[in-house]
């Protein structure tokens, strides 16, 4: 295969260039503010450039994992985070759909409002604060321009950092090292998920889709089964360091200020594992031990 990978510098995007590769396909990375190496630059909001790179690169699949990720920068600037959250993905559901090209867009868990988990793929969204709107909304763009894409909802990720502040879930590590005094989120459900993981699930789809004909197409949801709180995420990175955490306060109430966040939108993969794809995930506490040894 051919593939077309949006977001290739960031966190997850970088892991799905390197699945693809180990795997023997071609891969063509994309990026913007941070392409470099041998990724190539795109402004995806530049219609006409898009359609000319599509069509000079003639991918079989491109995996749409570039997005605004960050609820608070998008609840600062919304207009910025609807065009790549919303327009984008409606541009490449159009171009994919003329091109009988197979797209899969990177959605997440925060279309839910984290009421009555776990989720499974047709329960009703009801996002709770913008960032969830605007992915919730991408999906409906694609829907609307190709019904045969795919939409893959996950969690919240984390991987092999370029720095901590790249994932949520890394970036924690500099709350358990920095030894400053900070009240932990002790209330809301996570379920850390590995982008590698994720990566070899939209391998797996692109196969069954490209090469041997399967048809799977709409929303499907991905994601580890460990559930943590950011205070027990600590906890854990504390026993892989071997350090303390008295600087951190556990927070067990619910945030009443800031950008509303979701208590628990564990995504159920019964779909997933529905059409033959291999939902197993890395031991969130291993693979966070092997890190550290490493980065240390």
């Amino acid at each position: 295969m051919r593939v077309l990978v949006t977001g290739a510098s960031g966190l997850l995007g970088r892991a799905v260039v390197t699945e693809f590769r180990n795997a023997g396909h071609e891969v063509v990375g994309v990026a913007f503010s941070r392409a470099k190496g041998d990724l190539k630059k795109l402004d995806l909001e530049d219609s006409n450039a898009v359609q000319t790179f599509i069509d000079a690169e003639k991918p079989n699949v491109i995996v749409h994992c570039a997005a605004e990720r960050r609820p608070d920068v998008v609840e600062k600037n919304p207009d910025g985070a609807k065009n790549l959250n919303v327009q984008v993905p409606g541009l490449l559901a159009d171009l994919t759909n003329d091109r009988g090209i197979l797209l899969i867009y990177i959605s997440t868990d925060y279309v839910f409002d984290g009421t009555s988990p776990p989720y499974d793929v047709r329960d009703k969204a009801n996002p709770l604060n913008l960032y969830g709107q605007t992915k919730y909304d991408g999906e409906k763009e694609i829907k609307k321009f190709n019904p045969a894409a795919i939409i893959l909802r996950v969690p919240i990720l984390y991987g092999i950092t370029e720095y901590n502040g790249e994932s949520a879930v890394n970036s924690l590590i500099d709350s358990v090292k920095d030894g400053k005094d900070v009240s932990m989120d002790h209330y809301a459900i996570r379920y850390p998920t590995n982008v590698a993981d994720v990566a070899r699930v939209v391998k797996d789809l692109s196969i069954k889709v490209s090469q041997e004909k399967v048809f799977i197409s709409g929303i499907l949801h991905f994601s580890g089964e460990e559930k943590y709180t950011k205070y027990e995420i600590c906890q854990v990175i504390a026993k892989a360091l071997g350090s303390s955490i008295d600087h951190l306060t556990p927070n067990a109430a619910a945030p009443k200020d800031g950008t509303t966040r979701p208590y628990d939108c564990h995504l159920s993969n019964r779909c997933l594992a529905g059409v033959g794809i291999n939902t197993h995930c890395v031991k969130f506490s291993d693979w966070m031990q092997g890190w550290l040894n490493k980065s240390q």
